[in-house]
């Protein structure tokens, strides 16, 4: 019975395993997501592997021979229990498959950059330099944050890309 398990790769080898594993005809799920970060004084998009170092495989371990798993160019090996391969179960794969976008093939990040109630300082756009508390995502791409201007506290919608963390 095919069963999914889950493969440890060497750092950073995610994709050199995934590439072999398929060309020796494994079913591999290489779960990516999409990630926002702040490099060089800009946000940018990037792709990541969701479980760094771990890719997945679907395999009837009594048809097809583990060995060929273990001795794959950028797998260190398959995650063990008690010494035999771990089965990761149908339904936590279920679960990660339905959380993926389909046109893309890629996880969203759905974690807040800020903490509701963290200090956060306008970088960019007209308040810049104004310094303020973060309450919310509004959106994808902005946030409502809690500004004081002319002496009382008002929510202000704002780029996510103009605010940083107040130092």
């Amino acid at each position: 019975m095919e069963c999914w398990y889950a493969v440890c790769c060497k750092p950073r080898q995610e994709a050199v395993a995934e590439e072999n594993l398929l060309r020796q005809g494994f079913q591999v799920y290489l779960p990516r997501i999409r990630i926002r970060q702040h490099r060089r004084g800009h946000w940018i998009d990037a792709v990541e592997v969701l479980f760094p170092r771990y890719i997945f495989i679907r395999v009837d371990p009594l048809r097809r021979s583990m060995a060929t798993v273990r001795s794959t160019r950028g797998v260190l090996g398959l995650v063990r229990f008690g010494g035999q391969p771990a089965v990761v179960p149908d339904a936590v794969m279920d679960a990660l498959l339905q959380r993926e976008d389909a046109a893309s093939g890629l996880h969203r990040d759905d974690r807040p950059l800020f903490a509701a109630g963290e200090a956060i300082k306008l970088v960019d756009g007209p308040l810049a330099g104004m310094e303020g508390v973060f309450t919310q995502q509004d959106g994808d791409k902005r946030v409502i944050v809690l500004l004081e201007l002319l002496g009382k506290a008002n929510k202000v919608s704002v780029s996510r890309d103009w605010i940083a963390r107040a130092a």
